[in-house]
């Protein structure tokens, strides 16, 4: 798997690196500005790209925009965004755009080394890797909307899960619950939230997460 990493601290930039290449990840570029990380796309066709949303010479949203740009040349890009905080624009600017693999992840979970790789390998894949925290925000956010109010506490867990990129049998894990009782939960939110059911996780995940961005 290619790699392109866009990270202006030079510390926690060597840290990726390492760690992704103990993973069996090839780092093919591992870059600080938004100009460079542009051009390592174009150079290196990567699998995935990692990328900070603050990078120089502001420290705004250089990042965010570069990934945007790159998906934009290189459609359905897979993009794991890192951030300090939690963004709520920036991440529904990435959601917006749901052609291919997205992430959104908070710099401390770089932390759960498993979690991580398993991540990136999830959004390299086409998948779905949001941050739980970037999660209870957007839920918390959409509170006011009559679909997502009519939602069961029950129906808002497995939701958050799903959007996590969880598959129904780790729902069903994390909750204590079968896995056919989670199927009647999605089976119920996708109702509530006049969203058409899919066997596929993926565009389960992104139809919910569109949705929750619109």
């Amino acid at each position: 798997m290619r790699v392109v990493i866009a990270e202006d601290l030079f510390l926690l930039r060597d840290g990726l690196t390492r760690l992704l290449q103990a993973h069996g990840m090839e780092v093919v570029a591992a870059v600080e500005t938004e100009a460079e990380l542009l051009a390592a796309v174009a150079a290196n066709s990567p699998d995935v790209v990692l990328v900070d949303v603050r990078l120089p010479p502001t420290f705004t949203d250089e990042g965010l925009r570069a990934a945007l740009e790159a998906r934009r040349v290189v459609p359905g890009l897979p993009v794991l965004v890192l951030s300090q905080y939690v963004e709520q624009l920036y991440a529904r600017e990435l959601l917006a755009d749901t052609d291919g693999g997205i992430g959104y992840l908070l710099k401390d979970r770089v932390m759960d080394s498993v979690q991580f790789v398993d991540a990136v390998r999830r959004v390299a894949d086409g998948g779905t890797a949001m941050d739980p925290e970037v999660i209870s925000r957007l839920l918390t956010h959409n509170a006011g909307n009559s679909a997502i109010a009519a939602l069961s506490p029950r129906e808002r867990e497995v939701l958050g899960l799903m959007a996590e990129g969880r598959s129904n049998a780790a729902i069903a894990q994390r909750l204590v619950i079968t896995e056919r009782a989670v199927a009647k939960h999605t089976a119920s939110i996708f109702l509530r939230l006049a969203l058409p059911p899919s066997d596929d996780d993926n565009r389960r995940v992104l139809a919910v997460l569109a949705y929750l961005n619109g």
